[in-house]
């Protein structure tokens, strides 16, 4: 299935292609619209020529924030993110053979351990975490025992919470209805 996040269709075919890039995007959707986060990885590929985590975390790290600071930015704190994707490069590149997509494959995990791999990467707390094991689950064909349960609300189907849920503009205008109103309702309490 390809993804459709960004509205790009260059980025959107990265994402689909490239788990790091995937991953990446995932890293990068906080205090920016999902589109922008999830277009980073296509920004990164296109100003050093790769997304590949050896690439990534040896980049010069000055050089990487300035990559990351070219306009349009790849994230609107540039040097913080920067520096945040080069150390969860590093632990693909160091802990997982380079190969992000190892996370969810090597060794048949079910999904509570895919979670725990993934909250053990530099970036990831638990809740971005479920929504990354979410989108796994839900657009990449990841069908690990359990994957639903460890991801949470998140993996529910129909529930148009995050990224995990957006494959139309139809589906991404129901997520962004929800989070406003989950904004909403937190506000009040």
């Amino acid at each position: 299935m390809d993804l459709h996040i960004t509205g790009d269709t260059d980025a959107d075919t990265l994402l689909t292609e490239n788990p790091l890039a995937l991953l990446l995007g995932m890293l990068l959707d906080q205090q920016v619209t999902m589109e922008s986060a999830f277009a980073g990885p296509a920004k990164i590929r296109d100003r050093i020529g790769s997304v590949d985590a050896a690439t990534i975390a040896d980049y010069e790290p000055d050089a990487f924030a300035l990559v990351f600071k070219q306009s349009p930015a790849v994230h609107r704190f540039p040097g913080s993110m920067a520096g945040r994707a080069q150390a969860l490069c590093a632990a693909i590149r160091d802990d997982w053979d380079n190969d992000a997509s190892l996370i969810w494959t090597k060794g048949e995990p079910d999904g509570a351990e895919i979670l725990r791999r993934l909250k053990a990467l530099p970036g990831f707390g638990e809740q971005k975490a479920r929504i990354f094991l979410a989108l796994l689950g839900k657009q990449r064909g990841v069908d690990a025992a359990g994957w639903r349960g460890a991801a949470g609300h998140y993996g529910e189907d129909g529930a148009y919470l995050s990224v995990a849920d957006i494959v139309d503009p139809a589906s991404l205008a129901r997520v962004r209805e929800n989070k406003k109103a989950a904004k909403a309702a937190a506000k009040k309490a």
